[in-house]
């Protein structure tokens, strides 16, 4: 199944998603899905820096830790490609609604989005139905305990 903007087997090629080149892995970031949870910047600071441009340096670490690294992403923002890397979607399928209002999701996941169906392997979802990026979370809505 096609990807809005992207092809199935290179993630990091969707429309709207920043690719990073490296010599054994690209690393994309798709700023309209993050939401902040920083587990790149405290997991490689020495690649993911945002204090320096570009802020992604996908060499500056092992292509097996960068890979490690961005699939603790819980948004999906962040994602790689190289020879032979591929993240495998988690089996079974989870499912976990979260304090602040967002529902965290990761297996393989396909969703209905205003640009068509996207395959995914993480996500934050919104919960409280008020985001302005449906149907991924923005913290926009209401509802939202980042809101606050």
């Amino acid at each position: 199944m096609p990807d809005a903007g992207g092809t199935a087997d290179d993630p990091t090629r969707r429309e709207g998603a920043k690719r990073y080149e490296g010599a054994e892995l690209a690393v994309s970031y798709e700023v309209g899905l993050c939401l902040h949870a920083a587990e790149c910047v405290r997991g490689l600071p020495a690649v993911f820096d945002v204090e320096r441009r570009p802020w992604i340096t996908p060499d500056g670490a092992p292509a097996a830790e960068v890979a490690e690294v961005i699939e603790r992403c819980p948004s999906g923002a962040l994602q790689y490609h190289g020879p032979g890397r591929a993240e495998r979607a988690r089996v079974p399928t989870r499912l976990a609604p979260h304090e602040d209002g967002v529902l965290h999701a990761r297996g393989d996941l396909v969703l209905g989005t205003p640009e068509g169906a996207r395959r995914e392997t993480r996500v934050m979802l919104c919960a409280c139905g008020h985001t302005a990026h449906s149907p991924f979370c923005d913290h926009s809505g209401s509802r939202c305990k980042a809101h606050d």
